[in-house]
């Protein structure tokens, strides 16, 4: 019987990318798995079929010689065809696809070492200690590398043994119907190792629970949510593994008085009316500690910006600094004596457009629109 097409066989499209052929090739292979098919010889023949099809289309080699030959590539002895060399690509399928079902696959023989999960400390500062940097000190819950065996889990004296059940692989073979799976020893977990007298300290873990002192540098200029690794901080390894690292995770507390924009600072300042008007002076504070002073010029509108040079944050990696942007806001005085309403009531009668161009000019465009309607 002629051979069925290997893209039709997985139910593909000839273009279909690697992720869609693996994803075809998982639905049909657990479809037609014999497990689910006892004694179905037509399921089984289905499945080797598939099996054939996903082997020849996921190497980019024998795909290519597919597309341009058909089965015709792999006769007579062709590109891979039949023989040893298919066998341990059918091999490598099958561990590559029961690998990502069950956990089973070629694994490689296990030390019994891991290495120690990454940690996380979330640190809160002033923008004061982020102008000007400083070192923190930090208490930090973690585990540590096991001082009474050094690591090992095993009681001084003593140490880990090859595992019986896997002859120290980490993994065990087990046959099902014509092909062989393999899986995690369950006696060891995959370390390879068992211990047979635990270290009293740590129970065989080679780590134990303790709280450690670390100092952080934070430099000047650091920004809000920037993060810090302390290679191998973290975690310590089971059994003597790598430790993990430790990340700091730095946070700004809010600021009475400024707000934060990258390297520049913005602070906002209430005035007079008088001022505004008139014109005058006022002096404010700056994030390193000194004041500097603003001069408002006669007529000054609120939203009006003053920009500082150089008082802003300080730029990491550089000698430079950002700016500060100083924006008034106008006040409206309250609780005005009879003298002072007298004096406003005086001066709104003598005011005209003149000394109020925005409303004028906003007033005007207003009656123009109301006109236009009417017209």
């Amino acid at each position: 019987m002629a051979k069925r097409d290997f893209y039709e066989v997985l139910g593909v499209s000839r273009d279909a990318d690697e992720k869609a052929l693996k994803s075809a090739y998982r639905k049909m292979a657990m479809k037609y798995h014999p497990d689910r098919n006892p004694g179905d010889a037509e399921a089984e023949a289905s499945f080797k079929e598939v099996n054939e099809a996903y082997d020849t289309l996921k190497d980019d080699q024998k795909r290519a010689a597919y597309d341009r030959f058909g089965h015709a590539a792999f006769e007579n002895g062709g590109f891979g065809g039949g023989g040893a060399g298919h066998g341990a690509d059918f091999h490598s399928t099958m561990s590559d696809i029961f690998e990502e079902f069950f956990g089973m696959g070629g694994g490689r023989r296990g030390s019994g070492r891991e290495r120690g999960a990454d940690l996380r400390y979330n640190l809160e500062i002033t923008l004061e200690e982020a102008f000007s940097g400083k070192t923190v000190e930090i208490e930090v819950p973690t585990s540590v590398t096991c001082e009474t065996c050094s690591g090992s889990g095993a009681k001084p004296g003593s140490s880990p043994t090859a595992c019986r059940t896997c002859g120290g692989a980490g993994r065990v073979r087990a046959a099902q119907g014509f092909f062989t799976l393999e899986r995690t020893c369950p006696s060891c977990q995959g370390r390879g190792q068992v211990i047979s007298d635990p270290c009293t300290s740590c129970g065989g873990a080679g780590r134990t629970t303790q709280e450690r002192t670390l100092s952080v540098n934070i430099p000047a200029g650091i920004e809000d949510g920037t993060r810090i690794r302390l290679a191998g901080e973290g975690e310590a390894g089971l059994r003597g593994g790598p430790a993990g690292d430790l990340y700091i995770f730095l946070s700004l507390k809010p600021h009475d008085l400024f707000q934060r924009d990258g390297a520049d600072l913005y602070c906002r300042v209430p005035i007079s009316m008088t001022t505004a008007t008139l014109g005058g002076q006022f002096d404010v504070p700056t994030v390193d500690g000194s004041t500097s002073r603003v001069k408002v010029p006669e007529g000054t509108q609120a939203g009006k910006q003053f920009r500082l040079r150089g008082k802003g944050m300080p730029i990491m990696r550089s000698s430079q600094h950002g700016d500060m942007y100083i924006q008034v806001t106008v006040e409206t005085p309250t609780n005005l004596t009879k003298r002072q309403r007298e004096l406003l009531a005086e001066f709104e009668q003598e005011s005209s457009g003149e000394n109020h161009p925005e409303s004028a000019g906003f007033f005007s465009k207003v009656k123009d629109f109301i006109d236009n309607l009417g017209a």
